[in-house]
């Protein structure tokens, strides 16, 4: 049973070496519902802001939905300036059913499925470790990224058949490499034989209790315990899907609270889930990096790590460094992915890929709580 004190500090936390985003976890009986602990929610000054993170994902949930009935999907994105959620268009015949939704309509070219051709193309032609290409929905094109690893003849040919596409592509050199990333310590659950990893979220399916975390993560072990002693059993039969997908499952040794620590003496109540959107504002808790905040650039993101391709993640700006694998990415109180792996750091800034848990909830039956 994870027991972390509510007097901790952010200085004590984030000096903790290692990894990922913490879910604070209770001690109540075995097989009990949590209760949580309210003093500790974030509140105040920040209830507004949890609101309107809520607000804006149940709105960017209504701007996916009027974008797959109209007459071509090519996605929509969050525009701060006009505050309000942006719809693509191929016809201007589907403006009218845009604006009665609430949303803003503009007239792009190409829609999301023409997109996604050239993403299959790049999949069977340029599968690179250290490439990545997602659909950006702001530029309506595929933005294809290579790490620093790519060797320059390598660049010429996802050059070359980015080219076959030149309206609906754009390609970008990146600083550092692209990697998972790496596990870690600091709070977090060890892995029977060796390595560090992070809870993601705390789930459920009826009285039945789960850690959510990143598949690279429950590919190392099936035991995983709560201290480096291993004295502690945190959970056990871990199993999960990587390369391919990036999402583990655990059965918890016992229920724990579905709460993010926030580094700043409180934690977020996580209390559903949801895909992110293009441009939402994001945040990341993680022990080797604290608390941090970005947006997201794209969605559906294909990445080459070393050790395989993992499909439809989320791209964002949001940073992360080795130890904070598995950890949870939110919006006010919804879930939106655990974290797999990415390049930069947060000195200078980098890229961050996550697992959409939308995915890994499905896939597992069991639900945030």
């Amino acid at each position: 049973m994870f027991r972390p004190s509510p007097r901790r500090t952010a200085v004590t936390a984030v000096a903790a070496a290692g990894l990922a985003a913490t879910v604070l976890m209770s001690t109540p009986q075995a097989g009990a519902v949590p209760t949580r602990d309210t003093e500790r929610l974030a509140g105040g000054a920040s209830a507004a802001r949890i609101a309107a993170a809520d607000q804006q994902v149940r709105e960017g949930a209504e701007a996916a939905r009027v974008a797959r009935r109209i007459t071509a999907d090519a996605g929509s994105f969050y525009s701060p300036r006009r505050d309000t959620m942006v719809v693509n268009v191929t016809d201007r015949s589907d403006f009218a059913t845009v604006r009665a939704a609430g949303a803003a309509p503009r007239l792009v070219d190409h829609s999301n499925r023409e997109l996604r051709t050239v993403t299959r193309v790049l999949t069977r032609r340029t599968t690179i470790p250290g490439t990545s290409w997602a659909v950006d929905t702001r530029a309506n094109a595929v933005a294809i990224e290579a790490d620093s690893t790519v060797p320059r003849v390598e660049m010429k040919r996802l050059r070359s058949v980015a080219s076959r596409f030149a309206e609906r592509t754009t390609v970008r050199r990146t600083s550092g490499t692209l990697s998972t990333t790496a596990l870690g310590g600091g709070e977090a659950i060890w892995a029977q034989g060796g390595g560090r990893c992070s809870v993601g979220f705390s789930v459920r399916r009826g009285s039945t209790y789960y850690y959510l975390t990143a598949g690279h993560c429950t590919d190392v072990a099936a035991t995983w315990y709560e201290n480096s002693a291993q004295s502690v059993l945190a959970g056990t039969n871990a199993r999960g899907s990587f390369p391919g997908n990036d999402y583990g499952i655990m059965n918890a040794a016992s229920p724990g609270y579905g709460d993010v620590w926030l580094y700043n003496g409180s934690v977020q109540d996580i209390t559903s889930a949801a895909n992110a959107y293009v441009n939402q504002t994001v945040r990341r808790s993680g022990s080797t990096t604290g608390l941090r905040s970005g947006r997201v650039t794209a969605l559906n993101a294909t990445v080459n790590y070393a050790e395989g391709s993992v499909y439809g993640l989320i791209r964002t700006t949001v940073c992360a460094e080795p130890g904070d694998s598995g950890g949870s990415l939110f919006a006010g109180s919804t879930a939106l992915g655990l974290t797999s792996g990415g390049s930069g750091n947060c000195r200078t800034g980098g890229t961050t890929y996550f697992q959409p848990v939308t995915e890994a909830l499905s896939v597992y039956g069991v639900s945030v709580y």
